[in-house]
Formats: C-alpha cells, sequence, structure tokens
C-alpha cells in the first residue's frame, strides 16, 4: 500500500512558515545593517552591542523558522515536535492571559488539533 502524500494543510503551514521566515531574516538583517550603520554615524536608537544582539536573535530565529518549515515540508517528526511546543507555548500563554476567546488562541488551538490529527504522516 502507497504512503499517503503530504496533507494540504501541512503543506500550506509549511509555505506560510517559510514566507514568516524570510521576512523574520530580512528583518534581522535589516537590524544588523540598521545597527551597525546606525552607531557608525551616531543616530541615536542604535545601542551598539544591545542592537546587535537583538539583531542576532532575530536572525537566529528566522534560521529557526526556516528549518521548521522545511522539515514541515518533509514531514519531518522533529518539525512537528517543535511546531507542536510552539503552539501549546502559546496556547498556554493565552489561557494564563485570560483570552480563551482570541484570535490568537483560537488559530493556535485549532493548528495544535490539526498537527495532532495529522501526526500519522510525519516519519
Amino acid at each position: 500500500m502507497a504512503e499517503p502524500g503530504r496533507p494540504l494543510g501541512v503543506a500550506i503551514l509549511a509555505v506560510l512558515i517559510g514566507i514568516f521566515a524570510a521576512l523574520t531574516l530580512l528583518d534581522g538583517l535589516f537590524l544588523l545593517f540598521g545597527t551597525t550603520v546606525g552607531s557608525a554615524f551616531g543616530i541615536p536608537g542604535f545601542l551598539g552591542v544591545a542592537g546587535l544582539l537583538l539583531a542576532g536573535i532575530v536572525l537566529l530565529l528566522g534560521i529557526v523558522l526556516l528549518a521548521v518549515a522545511y522539515g514541515l515540508w518533509d514531514l519531518r517528526m522533529w518539525a512537528l515536535v517543535l511546531a507542536v511546543l510552539v503552539l501549546l507555548i502559546e496556547v498556554g500563554l493565552n489561557a494564563l492571559a485570560g483570552a480563551f476567546l482570541s484570535l490568537g488562541f483560537l488559530v493556535s488551538l485549532v493548528l495544535l488539533i490539526y498537527l495532532v490529527a495529522v501526526r500519522r504522516h510525519f516519519s
């Protein structure tokens, strides 16, 4: 029996996370460029080391998101686990804030339920 293909929802999530990752990487590059060039010209608001640290964190986040998008596209179990952990944290934080009817809570909950439901496709 042939293995089932990639679920459409997982493909859509992988593409959307990939787009978000690319935008995050671009944002990190802008922060890095703005921090280095801004501090060289003495522009206020660019805090040298703090700006570089922030740019590094944003770039790292973009790289991790890109890896998750790739892993979800390839139906890798580690990407599923990482995505589920992030969604659990998101749902938990919204629940602690009492935002049970917020859009973020509901979307995170639906994505969490969906990913758990299609887990059999991941290896």
